[in-house]
């Protein structure tokens, strides 16, 4: 009697613990895919010639001081090229030591918001910048900063005047998501053919915008920003940690 109570519990217990497993593996809104990042090293990433340990993994994150001494590209490119995919990883901003005197008002259409004179309104923001470059392109970057509208959008779309005045409103974030600085952030980003979506902390912030003359293949980066100098920054730095960064490719064509 003994016995099979033993065997029976045991059963219920193992099955409990599957199930727990299960739903810790397949948490709703987690992106399957490969990871890009092991946690201790940079395999699979190009450090830039000359960087001298800038990027670097710290306690199993990559962090970034935004001082690479390379002497050309200081930016963090993965060694692969890919077309369609999603891309998920969480980022923080450690810290916003410089302040942004030149911020502009974006208003959600993408434009600025002007004083009576009919110039742009400026205002000092403390700030940090960084952003994930697709397919090789550093105009089609997601950004990643400290600016009212939110990060997420595309500034080198945004701020293009040859670009329709619908493109430069659809690459213009629509909530601004972010967390406090310091804390951590979740972007999924879908790249299909030439539109982008990007999802902030669960919310939609560009959905479907067409990044036209974007390459359909190319590598990822993650941003170098920032300049100092006798110790003092002289432009956003990019104070910035990456983690959890997984990506799934998608077949041609918009399947799933």
């Amino acid at each position: 009697m003994h016995t099979q109570l033993f065997v029976t519990l045991a059963f219920v217990a193992a099955l409990f613990a599957s199930s727990y497993a299960g739903a810790q593996t397949a948490q709703p809104g987690r992106t399957k895919g490969t990871s890009l990042f092991n946690g201790r090293d940079l395999a699979g990433w190009k450090v830039p010639e000359g960087d001298n340990g800038h990027w670097k993994v710290v306690d199993g994150v990559i962090d970034y001081d935004a001082a690479s001494e390379a002497p050309g590209d200081k930016h963090l490119w993965t060694e692969r090229s890919y077309s369609d995919f999603v891309l998920r990883l969480d980022w923080r901003l450690k810290s916003t030591p410089y302040v942004n005197p030149n911020v502009p008002i974006i208003r959600f259409d993408g434009t600025h918001k002007k004083n009576a004179e009919g110039r742009d309104i400026r205002i000092p923001v403390p700030d940090s910048d960084s952003g994930i470059f697709l397919r090789g392109s550093n105009k089609a970057q997601v950004n990643i900063w400290c600016w009212p509208i939110g990060s997420g959008e595309v500034y080198g779309y945004r701020t293009d005047a040859a670009m329709a005045a619908a493109v430069r409103a659809s690459v213009t974030p629509r909530v601004n998501a972010d967390r406090d600085i310091g804390e951590w952030n979740t972007f999924e980003i879908t790249m299909r053919g030439t539109r982008l979506t990007v999802v902030l902390n669960g919310q939609t912030v560009i959905d479907k915008a067409e990044l036209s003359g974007v390459p359909l293949r190319g590598p990822l980066a993650l941003q170098h920003h920032g300049a100092s100098k006798d110790g003092v920054w002289t432009s956003p730095p990019s104070l910035v940690q990456f983690r959890n960064i997984s990506l799934r490719e998608l077949p041609p064509g918009g399947r799933r």
